[in-house]
Protein backbone atom coordinates (compact mmCIF):
# COMPACT_ATOMS: atom_id res chain seq x y z
CA UNK A 1 0.00 0.00 0.00
CA UNK A 2 1.19 3.51 -0.81
CA UNK A 3 0.00 6.53 1.15
CA UNK A 4 -0.79 9.76 -0.66
CA UNK A 5 -1.30 13.46 0.09
CA UNK A 6 -3.33 15.61 -2.31
CA UNK A 7 -2.35 19.29 -2.32
CA UNK A 8 -4.00 21.81 -4.63
CA UNK A 9 -6.09 24.97 -4.50
CA UNK A 10 -9.13 23.71 -6.44
CA UNK A 11 -11.57 21.45 -4.57
CA UNK A 12 -13.07 20.19 -7.85
CA UNK A 13 -9.65 19.26 -9.23
CA UNK A 14 -8.77 17.39 -6.03
CA UNK A 15 -12.11 15.59 -6.13
CA UNK A 16 -11.49 14.56 -9.74
CA UNK A 17 -8.01 13.24 -8.94
CA UNK A 18 -9.31 11.49 -5.82
CA UNK A 19 -11.97 9.71 -7.88
CA UNK A 20 -9.40 8.58 -10.46
CA UNK A 21 -7.02 7.33 -7.74
CA UNK A 22 -9.83 5.22 -6.28
CA UNK A 23 -9.31 2.89 -9.25
CA UNK A 24 -5.92 1.88 -7.81
CA UNK A 25 -6.30 -0.45 -4.80
CA UNK A 26 -2.65 -0.01 -3.80
CA UNK A 27 -3.13 3.74 -3.26
CA UNK A 28 -4.65 5.23 -0.12
CA UNK A 29 -5.28 8.97 0.23
CA UNK A 30 -4.41 10.18 3.72
CA UNK A 31 -5.32 13.87 3.59
CA UNK A 32 -5.78 16.96 1.41
CA UNK A 33 -4.78 20.63 1.58
CA UNK A 34 -5.60 23.75 -0.43
CA UNK A 35 -3.33 26.39 1.11
CA UNK A 36 0.41 26.67 1.68
CA UNK A 37 -0.13 26.74 5.45
CA UNK A 38 -2.34 23.63 5.41
CA UNK A 39 0.14 21.87 3.14
CA UNK A 40 3.04 22.66 5.47
CA UNK A 41 1.21 20.90 8.29
CA UNK A 42 0.55 17.80 6.16
CA UNK A 43 4.09 17.64 4.81
CA UNK A 44 5.46 17.47 8.36
CA UNK A 45 3.87 14.02 8.68
CA UNK A 46 6.01 10.92 8.25
CA UNK A 47 3.45 8.42 6.99
CA UNK A 48 3.16 9.28 3.28
CA UNK A 49 4.99 7.96 0.21
CA UNK A 50 3.69 10.23 -2.54
CA UNK A 51 2.52 13.83 -2.83
CA UNK A 52 0.32 15.02 -5.69
CA UNK A 53 1.32 18.69 -5.61
CA UNK A 54 -0.56 21.25 -7.66
CA UNK A 55 1.56 24.19 -8.80
CA UNK A 56 -1.05 26.78 -7.80
CA UNK A 57 -1.93 26.99 -4.10
CA UNK A 58 -3.66 29.52 -1.91
CA UNK A 59 -0.90 31.66 -0.43
CA UNK A 60 1.91 30.49 -2.71
CA UNK A 61 2.90 27.73 -5.10
CA UNK A 62 4.40 24.25 -5.19
CA UNK A 63 7.96 25.50 -5.67
CA UNK A 64 7.78 27.02 -2.17
CA UNK A 65 6.96 23.63 -0.62
CA UNK A 66 9.40 21.22 -2.25
CA UNK A 67 11.97 21.53 0.52
CA UNK A 68 9.31 20.51 3.09
CA UNK A 69 8.40 17.21 1.44
CA UNK A 70 9.56 14.10 3.31
CA UNK A 71 12.96 12.96 2.09
CA UNK A 72 11.53 9.52 1.35
CA UNK A 73 8.46 10.64 -0.61
CA UNK A 74 7.97 11.02 -4.35
CA UNK A 75 6.48 14.26 -5.70
CA UNK A 76 4.09 14.20 -8.67
CA UNK A 77 3.44 17.76 -9.81
CA UNK A 78 -0.02 18.59 -11.13
CA UNK A 79 -0.59 21.65 -13.29
CA UNK A 80 -2.73 23.29 -15.91
CA UNK A 81 -0.67 24.29 -18.94
CA UNK A 82 2.10 26.61 -17.78
CA UNK A 83 5.15 26.99 -20.00
CA UNK A 84 7.53 27.86 -17.14
CA UNK A 85 6.34 24.98 -14.93
CA UNK A 86 6.45 22.42 -17.74
CA UNK A 87 9.94 23.49 -18.74
CA UNK A 88 11.10 23.05 -15.14
CA UNK A 89 9.73 19.50 -15.03
CA UNK A 90 11.08 18.53 -18.43
CA UNK A 91 14.56 20.01 -17.79
CA UNK A 92 14.80 18.07 -14.54
CA UNK A 93 13.01 14.92 -15.78
CA UNK A 94 10.44 15.10 -12.97
CA UNK A 95 7.05 13.41 -12.84
CA UNK A 96 4.09 15.65 -13.65
CA UNK A 97 0.43 15.48 -14.68
CA UNK A 98 -1.38 18.00 -16.83
CA UNK A 99 -4.92 19.02 -15.86
CA UNK A 100 -7.41 17.70 -16.63
CA UNK A 101 -5.74 14.48 -15.50
CA UNK A 102 -6.51 11.52 -17.74
CA UNK A 103 -6.81 7.97 -16.35
CA UNK A 104 -4.25 6.78 -18.90
CA UNK A 105 -1.58 9.30 -17.89
CA UNK A 106 -2.25 8.67 -14.18
CA UNK A 107 -1.89 4.92 -14.70
CA UNK A 108 1.40 5.46 -16.55
CA UNK A 109 2.84 7.65 -13.78
CA UNK A 110 1.87 5.18 -11.06
CA UNK A 111 3.28 2.31 -13.11
CA UNK A 112 6.60 4.13 -13.54
CA UNK A 113 6.78 4.81 -9.81
CA UNK A 114 6.20 1.14 -9.05
CA UNK A 115 8.86 0.06 -11.55
CA UNK A 116 11.39 2.38 -9.91
CA UNK A 117 10.49 1.05 -6.48
CA UNK A 118 9.21 4.52 -5.51
CA UNK A 119 12.80 5.66 -5.17
CA UNK A 120 13.28 9.37 -4.70
CA UNK A 121 15.16 10.14 -7.92
CA UNK A 122 13.94 12.11 -10.95
CA UNK A 123 12.28 10.00 -13.62
CA UNK A 124 14.54 9.34 -16.56
CA UNK A 125 17.40 11.31 -15.07
CA UNK A 126 20.80 10.70 -16.59
CA UNK A 127 23.86 11.82 -14.61
CA UNK A 128 25.86 14.48 -16.44
CA UNK A 129 23.13 15.48 -18.90
CA UNK A 130 22.00 19.11 -18.78
CA UNK A 131 19.94 20.81 -21.50
CA UNK A 132 20.66 24.39 -22.53
CA UNK A 133 19.53 26.64 -19.70
CA UNK A 134 18.12 30.15 -19.41
CA UNK A 135 18.45 32.50 -16.43
CA UNK A 136 14.77 32.08 -15.47
CA UNK A 137 14.79 28.27 -15.64
CA UNK A 138 14.22 26.40 -12.40
CA UNK A 139 16.63 23.65 -11.38
CA UNK A 140 15.78 20.82 -9.02
CA UNK A 141 18.64 20.72 -6.53
CA UNK A 142 19.31 18.29 -3.72
CA UNK A 143 21.24 18.55 -0.47
CA UNK A 144 21.42 15.05 0.98
CA UNK A 145 17.91 13.69 0.62
CA UNK A 146 16.26 17.12 0.76
CA UNK A 147 15.32 18.98 -2.43
CA UNK A 148 14.49 22.47 -3.60
CA UNK A 149 13.92 24.46 -6.77
CA UNK A 150 16.24 27.36 -7.57
CA UNK A 151 16.39 29.73 -10.51
CA UNK A 152 19.50 29.49 -12.67
CA UNK A 153 20.17 33.18 -12.01
CA UNK A 154 20.34 32.40 -8.25
CA UNK A 155 23.44 30.23 -8.75
CA UNK A 156 26.62 31.99 -7.57
CA UNK A 157 29.29 29.35 -7.96
CA UNK A 158 29.70 25.78 -9.22
CA UNK A 159 32.77 23.83 -8.09
CA UNK A 160 34.07 20.43 -9.15
CA UNK A 161 34.04 17.85 -6.34
CA UNK A 162 35.41 14.52 -7.67
CA UNK A 163 32.56 13.02 -9.75
CA UNK A 164 30.09 15.62 -8.46
CA UNK A 165 29.63 19.36 -8.64
CA UNK A 166 28.79 21.62 -5.70
CA UNK A 167 26.25 24.33 -6.52
CA UNK A 168 26.26 27.45 -4.30
CA UNK A 169 23.28 29.83 -4.27
CA UNK A 170 23.12 33.56 -3.53
CA UNK A 171 21.22 32.96 -0.27
CA UNK A 172 23.98 30.65 0.95
CA UNK A 173 22.38 27.28 0.19
CA UNK A 174 24.27 24.54 -1.60
CA UNK A 175 23.64 21.21 -3.32
CA UNK A 176 25.70 18.38 -4.78
CA UNK A 177 24.83 16.97 -8.20
CA UNK A 178 26.40 14.19 -10.20
CA UNK A 179 27.27 16.42 -13.14
CA UNK A 180 30.60 17.48 -14.58
CA UNK A 181 31.81 21.05 -14.75
CA UNK A 182 32.06 20.74 -18.53
CA UNK A 183 28.39 19.80 -18.82
CA UNK A 184 27.47 22.83 -16.70
CA UNK A 185 29.69 25.10 -18.82
CA UNK A 186 28.01 23.89 -22.02
CA UNK A 187 24.50 24.41 -20.62
CA UNK A 188 24.65 27.65 -18.63
CA UNK A 189 24.03 31.08 -20.24
CA UNK A 190 27.42 32.36 -21.42
CA UNK A 191 26.25 35.94 -20.82
CA UNK A 192 26.61 35.42 -17.05
CA UNK A 193 28.52 32.23 -16.33
CA UNK A 194 32.22 31.71 -16.97
CA UNK A 195 34.82 29.15 -15.90
CA UNK A 196 37.27 31.21 -13.89
CA UNK A 197 39.48 28.27 -13.02
CA UNK A 198 39.85 24.62 -13.98
CA UNK A 199 37.53 23.62 -11.12
CA UNK A 200 35.07 26.54 -10.79
CA UNK A 201 32.34 28.38 -12.69
CA UNK A 202 31.16 31.79 -11.45
CA UNK A 203 27.99 33.75 -12.13
CA UNK A 204 29.57 37.14 -12.86
CA UNK A 205 26.31 38.89 -11.96
CA UNK A 206 26.97 37.96 -8.31
CA UNK A 207 30.56 39.19 -8.10
CA UNK A 208 30.64 41.97 -5.50
CA UNK A 209 34.27 43.01 -5.90
CA UNK A 210 37.69 41.74 -6.86
CA UNK A 211 41.24 42.38 -5.77
CA UNK A 212 44.64 41.68 -7.34
CA UNK A 213 47.90 41.15 -5.49
CA UNK A 214 51.46 42.04 -6.47
CA UNK A 215 51.88 38.69 -8.21
CA UNK A 216 48.80 39.42 -10.33
CA UNK A 217 46.61 36.83 -8.66
CA UNK A 218 42.93 37.82 -8.78
CA UNK A 219 40.41 36.96 -6.05
CA UNK A 220 36.66 37.39 -6.49
CA UNK A 221 34.18 38.08 -3.71
CA UNK A 222 30.97 36.29 -4.72
CA UNK A 223 27.53 36.52 -3.10
CA UNK A 224 26.62 33.41 -1.09
CA UNK A 225 30.21 32.15 -1.06
CA UNK A 226 32.17 32.74 2.18
CA UNK A 227 35.61 32.12 0.70
CA UNK A 228 37.30 34.08 -2.11
CA UNK A 229 37.34 32.55 -5.58
CA UNK A 230 40.67 32.48 -7.43
CA UNK A 231 40.76 33.45 -11.12
CA UNK A 232 43.16 31.77 -13.52
CA UNK A 233 45.78 34.25 -14.80
CA UNK A 234 45.24 33.30 -18.42
CA UNK A 235 41.48 33.93 -18.15
CA UNK A 236 41.58 37.22 -16.27
CA UNK A 237 41.59 39.43 -19.39
CA UNK A 238 38.34 37.94 -20.72
CA UNK A 239 36.72 37.85 -17.28
CA UNK A 240 37.68 41.44 -16.52
CA UNK A 241 36.10 42.59 -19.77
CA UNK A 242 32.89 40.68 -19.08
CA UNK A 243 32.73 41.96 -15.51
CA UNK A 244 32.96 45.47 -16.86
CA UNK A 245 29.90 44.89 -19.04
CA UNK A 246 27.80 43.46 -16.17
CA UNK A 247 29.18 45.74 -13.43
CA UNK A 248 30.40 49.04 -14.89
CA UNK A 249 30.95 50.37 -11.33
CA UNK A 250 33.36 47.59 -10.26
Amino acid sequence: MHYVLLIGDEATARADLRAKLDAFPAVKILAEAATVDEASVLLARTDYDVVFLDIQLIGGNAFDLVSQVSEYARIIFVTAYDAHALRAFEINALDFLLKPVTPERLALILSLLSERGWANEPAGSKPGEIPSLQLEDRLYLREGLRAQFALVREISLISARDNYSEVRLVHGGKSFLRKSLTSWEDALPASHFVRVHRTQIVNLAHVRRYERDREEHTLLEVEGVPESVTVSRRRWGEIHERLGRLHPAI
